[in-house]
């Protein structure tokens, strides 16, 4: 079953589009998408600029529209978005001093450490509930996704590897 799904979307999209596609996937993010891009054959600049291109599509939709999203869920009748909706605000609140302190290159440094739970999706995330300018914002995740995106090509393309091997 997993071939079948597999072979259908690289029949009808090709592979630059599942790298793209899988790039803008929350959670998997470049971190997923440029492994899968290595695994394919393409080359690493093709494969990095379109990982961190498809990384970068959904963020201005997240800057913009989330904290609207998450005040409907928090006035929502359903309990099950209330309390997904309170816990991100508490534990926003929770952690504000320390994101204000460290604002751009905080956001920066989280978009750009390759590690679950971290990345684009989260960063801007964050960024949107504490209000942080939207053109500063693109920007601090813009340079933490290409940092990623660096981090990702040199361990997917074997250089880690070949630079270990070497000493």
């Amino acid at each position: 079953m997993k071939e079948a799904i597999a072979n259908f979307f690289l029949e009808t999209v090709g592979e630059e589009l599942c790298v793209f596609f899988c790039s803008m996937l929350p959670i998997i993010e470049l971190r997923g998408a440029i492994p899968l891009g290595a695994a394919f054959g393409l080359p690493w600049w093709q494969n990095y600029l379109i990982a961190v291109l498809g990384n970068m599509l959904p963020i201005p939709f997240i800057l913009l529209f989330v904290k609207s999203v998450l005040n409907w869920m928090a006035k929502c009748r359903v309990k099950f978005f209330n309390k997904i909706a309170n816990k991100m605000f508490e534990k926003a609140e929770k952690n504000r001093e320390k994101i204000e302190k460290y604002a751009f290159w905080g956001l920066t440094l989280f978009v750009a450490i390759p590690l679950p739970a971290t990345g684009a999706w989260t960063g801007t995330l964050v960024a949107a509930m504490f209000d942080m300018k939207f053109w500063k914002s693109m920007l601090s995740a813009l340079i933490g996704v290409m940092i990623a995106g660096v981090v990702m090509s040199l361990v997917s393309y074997g250089v880690v590897a070949a630079i270990a091997a070497w000493f």
